[in-house]
């Protein structure tokens, strides 16, 4: 079958998945997951709404990138699909102001704070790939917008008011007996006392916390925003290189960031349960195999397909950081779940390049 244009479906569909960079879309759930782990709270409906917004800033950002740099693509890579004719420059740019209203309207959904954030994001996105990209304030751009992306996750979740706190983690320091209920003066105790007294006693459930607690929670999420916001920048950093490679120092100067950031990834709260400090361990331990082996071998042999891999790896280590950082926040079950997402981008990778 055709398509508009004479041409496949199935050539239209792979134009626009490699317009898109379907293969990178894994990594951007994770970034509302961590936000909301950071903040102390379990993933809700709005967290929800915050990983739907996340990801059609992503793509709009994608498709505003290649309709910025048709011209220079053209030279430096005319297989990609605008420069090769496969999408148009006004289809591109139209898809890319689509995704963006898109991304603001979920935000929307979700409530003011989250919308406020987002449109931040947004700003940041069209600001990177229009004016910022060929800037010295590249990687910050990209940094600030990733760092954004984790603090619409934690806006969007605490903006619920039925969001309960995260119980503590296993192996957590155990909270003080709660008082059993005494019987009233006067009575005997016994069996019928103790059944009494608990018969009609309401179940236990986690409490929402209070709009002020909810607050100060998404108050605590920008520290773990600027760890994946450092990140991205040693990523961007190096990816300005890819085109004709030559740079030694980028993929050095990235190694070492992402040394420290597995460091820090993997340190979980003195409070914390032995479960979620042996999760924390072993996806920060994922993070620095997927991203350090690659930048290596950059900063070994700069050539622009390995520094292209480097890059490449760095986009993919992000959901393990996310996991790790996810992890380290409390958040047991998010950080293994999330290391889901790790196999499926780098299968999808193979077939749709991420860079």
């Amino acid at each position: 079958m055709t398509g508009p244009g004479g041409r496949p479906r199935g050539a239209r569909r792979r134009a626009w998945a490699e317009l898109l960079r379907v293969s990178a879309l894994f990594t951007v759930p994770g970034d509302a997951l961590a936000g909301a782990s950071a903040a102390g709270l379990r993933p809700n409906r709005r967290t929800a709404l915050a990983i739907g917004s996340s990801l059609c800033l992503y793509e709009a950002g994608m498709a505003l990138n290649d309709w910025a740099d048709r011209d220079e693509d053209a030279v430096d890579r005319p297989h990609r699909p605008i420069p090769s004719g496969r999408v148009t420059p006004r289809a591109a740019l139209a898809a890319s102001a689509a995704l963006t209203a898109t991304g603001l309207a979920l935000a929307a959904r979700a409530g003011r704070g989250p919308l406020t954030v987002a449109t931040a994001l947004a700003a940041t996105v069209w600001a990177y790939d229009l004016r910022l990209k060929h800037t010295r304030a590249a990687p910050a751009a990209m940094a600030t917008a990733r760092a954004l992306d984790l603090l619409l996750g934690a806006t969007a979740t605490a903006a619920d008011p039925r969001t309960p706190a995260r119980p503590p983690a296993a192996g957590a320091p155990p909270r003080p007996p709660a008082r059993r209920p005494t019987a009233a003066r006067g009575t005997p105790p016994g069996p019928a006392t103790t059944t009494a007294a608990t018969r009609h006693r309401p179940r236990r459930r986690t409490p929402a916390p209070p709009p002020a607690a909810r607050r100060g929670a998404a108050h605590r999420a920008p520290a773990t925003a600027a760890l994946l916001g450092a990140h991205t920048y040693a990523v961007t950093a190096v990816s300005r290189h890819e085109a004709h490679g030559g740079s030694t120092a980028a993929p050095l100067g990235a190694l070492a960031a992402t040394a420290l950031l597995g460091a820090l990834a993997s340190r979980a709260p003195a409070t914390a349960g032995t479960g979620h400090r042996r999760t924390a361990a072993l996806t920060a331990a994922a993070y620095l195999r997927t991203a350090a082996v690659p930048l290596l071998h950059a900063a070994l042999n700069p050539s622009p397909p390995l520094t292209r891999r480097a890059v490449g790896g760095g986009i993919r280590a992000m959901i393990p950081l996310q996991a790790a950082l996810a992890a380290r926040s409390g958040a047991t079950v998010t950080g293994p779940a999330l290391m889901g997402l790790a196999p499926l981008a780098r299968a999808l990778a193979w077939k749709v390049s991420p860079t």
